[in-house]
Parts: C-alpha cells; sequence; structure tokens
C-alpha cells in the first residue's frame, strides 16, 4: 500500500466514523429488523472500500449507497410477492424466509421450497442461472455479466422470463397458502 491508499483508507475510516451513527439511524427509520440494518451499513461500507473511482464527498456517497441497497431489499422481496395484500405477503415472507415459529410453519416453508426447486428445475437453465445467482446467491447483475460475459439487459430479461413463470407456476401454492 503506498501513501495515497493510506491517505484514501484514512479519509474513509474518518468520515465513515463520523456519520456512521447518522447513517445507522437513516437506515433504522427505514428498515425495523436490526440484523438487516447491520447487513445494509455493512454492506454499503464494503462498497466504499471496493469503489475505484475517488469519491469526493463520503458521507453523501455513504448516504446514497445506502438508500440504494434499501431499494434494492425491497424489491428483491416485492420479486417474491405474488399477491396484492401487502400485509398477508409480508406475513407470508416472514414465515418462508424468516425464522420458524411452529410446526405448520415449518411445513409450509418445507413445502414452499420442494416447489420452488420443482419449478426451478423446469425452468431453461440460463433462466433457472441467473434466477439461482441474483435471487439465492445474492449477486449483482454487473458481477454476473462480468462472470458471464453476457449483457446486464440479456441477463434481467433471462430473470423477468423466470419471475413471470415461476410466479404462474407457484401462485396455486399462494392462493393455497393465503386462502384456506
Amino acid at each position: 500500500m503506498d501513501n495515497a491508499d493510506n491517505a484514501r483508507t484514512a479519509r474513509i475510516l474518518e468520515a465513515l466514523s463520523a456519520c456512521r451513527t447518522t447513517l445507522r439511524a437513516f437506515i433504522r427509520r427505514r428498515i425495523p429488523q436490526r440484523e438487516d440494518v447491520d447487513d445494509i451499513l455493512q454492506d454499503v461500507t464494503l462498497q466504499l472500500i471496493n469503489v475505484e473511482q475517488p469519491v469526493e464527498n463520503v458521507s453523501a456517497w455513504l448516504f446514497r449507497a445506502a438508500r440504494n441497497e434499501m431499494i434494492d431489499r425491497g424489491r428483491k422481496k416485492r420479486e417474491w410477492l405474488l399477491g396484492d395484500d401487502e400485509e398477508a405477503d409480508d406475513q407470508l415472507y416472514d414465515v418462508l424466509f424468516g425464522e420458524v415459529q411452529t410446526p405448520e410453519e415449518a411445513r409450509l416453508k418445507e413445502i414452499f421450497w420442494e416447489e420452488l426447486e420443482s419449478a426451478l428445475a423446469a425452468l431453461p437453465a440460463p433462466q433457472r442461472e441467473v434466477f439461482e445467482k441474483t435471487e439465492l446467491e445474492n449477486y449483482s447483475f454487473k458481477a454476473l455479466s462480468a462472470e458471464t460475459g453476457l449483457p446486464v439487459q440479456t441477463l434481467l430479461s433471462r430473470k423477468h422470463k423466470a419471475v413471470r413463470y415461476l410466479r404462474e407456476r407457484l401462485s396455486a401454492l399462494y392462493h393455497d397458502i393465503m386462502l384456506p
């Protein structure tokens, strides 16, 4: 590490220390789960450390990155949801991805993942790969594009087709669960 890198790292750490409490509060007001707040804060910090171009206003960059991360996570959550009832969808999301509270929730989670695996297996391999990498392995489209050599737009199209198929395939299960 040369002096320029040391100075950059010191500037980043200083700016991060100066705004960390405010940034955490900013995220916390928008994200109720404490572990998600910590994850977002960590992700944004890593993004800042890994950014290649100089960042003039580190504090502003961190808040913008945090807002973008929250939006991305919200989009991912909505992509999983199948219905129009936001409260019911939130409950379903908690059952499928949260801590299991009852034997019924454990069975429901098991059924969902079995059905999802079956539906994923029915997808064409390119669509399945994009969906699994971006949704289950948390790849960004940019990273997946770099890995595969495919344009981001191609990957987005494949994922859109996969999501449309999965929504259709899993909608009966959703309605059975939500409308007993």
